[in-house]
């Protein structure tokens, strides 16, 4: 089969990898550079507990299942590409500012697996850089986290090298119907013929195909905090106050605010200003640290929050959108069930595009 996929991310290049590893024949475009887009401005947490709290049973179990497949996952992109992506389950911690908010994770929590909740004894042991007042926390010991901008280079290399083709600065202008069925994606630069097209483009999947593809660009501002000399970044990603602080090689990273703005991307003192005392909050030492940089990104949404995976109301047209704020978390597993339904499998019924047609 002759599949062209639209988008680069990381759903984009993951869909279309494990496409060539089955044999078909797989051409993605690019508007820009691979994993440029919310790969490239995400934190690159896989937070399987702390995102997904309040969320409903269908997500908790597909972000479940994409997590256990992670290790395995990110093993063979590595072997793949050659190159490392980092992965490492180094844990996170949900604080709680008060007692009522632990009773409140303590519920929400249940008897999961893997969890623990803590004292604020244990908090400043798992994070000594705590030092505000909390009534204790929640702490994951297997949460992960991976280079996200390593991530989108290995995954384009890992794509090419299993015979598929990746092509950039390739922007699809429109998708061409012929007798009610997709047919031709046209660029600026050419057009491209295939049996089956898949809409991974993230933010911008709306703009090519509004109606079918109901997403809208969230708008997420980060800082990157740098200590002074002698200090020790946290071990493991830290959430509370409304933000989490994940630590990486270049310093810490503190996010992310959220607006519906359209696809602007503009950088604001008002963002930066509330990351970094959100941040001086959770760890007050931070008010010492220096801000070393600042970025903005786009995060793809749905309607109602979930993901959209699967074939739409056109023949030939296959969605995969709508991450929001889990695309890394949820890349091995929406790779999994997209290419599962394009050579003829069950997709999950929950996240079919076709419940907003």
């Amino acid at each position: 089969m002759k599949i062209v996929v639209i988008g680069a991310g990381i759903a984009g290049l993951a869909i279309g990898w494990r496409l060539a590893q089955a044999g078909q024949e797989v051409t993605i475009l690019e508007r820009a550079q691979p994993g440029q887009g919310a790969t490239w401005a995400s934190a690159g947490m896989l937070a399987v507990t702390s995102e997904l709290l309040n969320s409903g049973s269908d997500e908790i179990a597909f972000s479940r299942h994409s997590n256990d497949l992670w290790p395995a996952f990110a093993k063979e992109i590595e072997a793949d590409s050659g190159r490392s992506i980092s992965y490492e389950a180094s844990g996170a911690l949900l604080l709680a500012g008060d007692v009522q908010m632990l009773d409140r994770l303590a519920r929400q929590i249940g008897s999961r697996p893997g969890l623990e909740l803590v004292d604020a004894g244990r908090v400043r042991e798992i994070a000594p850089l705590v030092t505000g007042d909390v009534a204790g926390g929640l702490w994951s010991p297997g949460e992960a986290r991976v280079n996200n901008r390593a991530l989108g280079v290995a995954m384009a290399i890992a794509l090419q090298k299993a015979g598929g083709t990746l092509k950039t600065n390739e922007a699809v202008v429109r998708i061409e119907r012929r007798e009610n069925r997709a047919a031709v994606a046209h660029t600026p630069f050419g057009l491209y013929h295939a049996d089956a097209f898949v809409l991974a483009a993230g933010a911008w999947s709306g703009l090519l195909e509004e109606k079918l593809a109901p997403i809208v660009p969230v708008k997420g501002e980060m800082i990157l905090l740098t200590p002074p000399p002698g200090v020790t970044l946290p071990r493991c990603v830290i959430w509370g106050n409304g933000v989490y602080a994940a630590p990486r090689k270049e310093g810490l990273a503190v996010g992310a605010t959220a607006q519906e703005v359209g696809f602007d991307t503009a950088l604001t003192d008002e963002a930066r200003d509330f990351l970094f005392a959100a941040g001086a909050k959770l760890m007050p030492s931070l008010k010492n640290w220096t801000i070393a940089d600042q970025w903005a990104g786009l995060r793809p949404k749905g309607p109602d929050g979930l993901p959209l995976l699967g074939p739409t109301s056109l023949d030939g047209l296959w969605l995969a959108g709508g991450q929001y704020r889990n695309g890394i978390l949820f890349a091995p597993a929406v790779a999994e069930t997209m290419c599962r339904q394009i050579l003829g499998g069950e997709g999950i019924a929950a996240f079919d595009p076709r419940r907003f047609a």
